[in-house]
């Protein structure tokens, strides 16, 4: 049984009137989940994550997890330090740069070597297929992942796990034999990510993106539409395209995609939480990753890449979900998606009341969607008032609170927490409705379903 009374929880309580410097708390979502105790920072864009956010964070790993294997991904750990030579050779790092203040992350080791503590691994993985090359196009597609703390030596970190230096990131890299199997390893991909993100529901935009530093010849992105986001998002309000303000003025004014050149657009901030991209050669001819053709020849392998910010993601959710006060998550990623509230200590119902704890765990671990899921706070020196709105501050999608009313009319309180409802019922009824609730919100596809509809526009510029 997990209890609320053994958490590892240390909250950072905010005196009501205090002075909060505006570089120290930047987000809702960073304040709240360090109120919650679900982060502490450790240092300038560093910080601890603490057992419940860790518990979520495990939970959009393995849901990361599931949707990659689903396209043939195979999972794998590259090294954090890539040799600066390799950053060389793509072009990414110029030669004087090495050792020189930049967002790559450098250190130097004791021979004078110069290492990336890289932000990503384009280089690592491609020297790791050019080392074997050339492989049999018989090999191919390929498709590789890793889930692993990356590095960008932000100039001002802010927006707690939004932007920090240290962060957790999915890393999908594919090769294949030519371009037009590329492409359809993209599609693929980004319908994974589709799935991905309406598994999750929260409202999100893909948009097309900006090819960047990373080069390649065409990428998406993934936004939470948030007045926090850093991005501009535009959106053509006759036929639904979607693209990242940065690419708006390489465009003409009126729309490309709509036959009639609509020149009305819609502006929104976004919070990226995923980029996809196709490389084509821009990695593996500069390092020498090539398969041998049908025809016997070796040729560059076509390449994409495909990221999803895992610390992000959950910072990201809540910004989006959640009010002033209190966390709001998506089911997917609650910690604990129920909560059990016991008696007070020395109240009048906790001999008659309490026996039903034990049995009220046990049968909500037996429900679908609830096994492993279930934590009860015991803290009885606290009135079941001062729980309930700690719960609801912690955003557990369902309370249920073992009161009076139990002894009293053999009853429990039922709370779902996101719907802001309150029901009385018994025993079995409020079984049956837990299972209704978790049931519903692992089924439904949130606000996103409708948001999401318009994303189904096809988005070529």
């Amino acid at each position: 049984m997990q209890r609320v009374s053994k958490l590892f929880q240390p909250a950072l309580i905010i005196p009501k009137n205090a002075t909060i410097k505006s570089q120290d708390i930047t987000s809702k979502s960073q304040r709240l989940m360090l109120e919650q105790g679900l982060i502490r920072q450790a240092g300038n864009g560093t910080f601890y994550l603490l057992p419940l956010l860790q518990r979520s964070l495990q939970k959009a790993v393995d849901l990361i997890d599931r949707h990659m294997e689903a396209v043939g991904a195979q999972k794998m750990v590259l090294p954090l330090l890539t040799s600066a030579e390799l950053w060389k050779k793509s072009g990414r790092l110029g030669a004087t740069e090495a050792g020189t203040p930049t967002e790559l992350l450098q250190t130097t080791d004791r021979h004078g070597k110069v290492q990336i503590l890289g932000p990503t691994h384009e280089e690592s993985i491609t020297s790791l297929l050019a080392a074997i090359a050339p492989v049999t196009y018989r090999q191919f597609p390929l498709r590789l992942y890793q889930i692993s703390t990356k590095f960008r030596d932000e100039m001002k970190p802010r927006f707690g796990l939004m932007r920090a230096k240290e962060f957790l990131m999915k890393d999908l890299y594919t090769f294949d034999v030519d371009q037009a199997r590329c492409r359809e390893t993209y599609d693929s991909v980004n319908e994974a990510y589709g799935r991905l993100f309406r598994e999750i529901g929260v409202p999100f935009v893909k948009v097309a993106g900006d090819c960047g530093t990373m080069g390649g010849s065409l990428s998406h992105e993934y936004h939470f539409p948030s007045e926090v986001g850093e991005d501009v998002l535009i959106r053509c309000t006759r036929c639904g395209m979607h693209t990242n303000a940065e690419l708006f003025p390489a465009l003409s004014e009126r729309c490309k995609s709509c036959e009639t050149g609509s020149d009305t657009f819609e502006r929104q901030a976004g919070i990226e939480v995923a980029h996809a991209f196709i490389l084509e050669d821009r990695y593996t001819k500069a390092l020498g990753a090539t398969c041998l053709a049908a025809n016997g020849k070796p040729v560059p392998l076509q390449m994409g890449c495909y990221g999803i910010g895992v610390t992000r993601l959950l910072a990201a959710s809540i910004e989006v979900l959640s009010s002033e006060k209190e966390i709001r998550w998506p089911v997917a990623l609650a910690p604990y998606r129920v909560c059990i509230i016991t008696p007070k200590a020395g109240s009048k119902e906790e001999a008659q009341a309490t026996p039903w704890v034990g049995k009220l765990h046990d049968d909500l671990q037996s429900l679908a969607n609830c096994a492993g899921d279930v934590i009860v706070d015991d803290r009885t020196q606290l009135t079941i008032g001062k729980r309930l709105l700690d719960a609801r501050k912690m955003g557990y999608p369902v309370v249920v609170v073992v009161g009076a009313k139990a002894a009293n009319e053999e009853k429990l309180e039922l709370h779902d927490v996101a719907a802001g409802t309150e029901v009385s019922l018994p025993y079995s009824d409020t079984l049956s409705a837990v299972a209704e609730i978790l049931t519903a919100a692992k089924r439904s596809e949130h606000p996103a379903a409708m948001q999401n509809d318009r994303n189904k526009v096809a988005q070529k510029l």
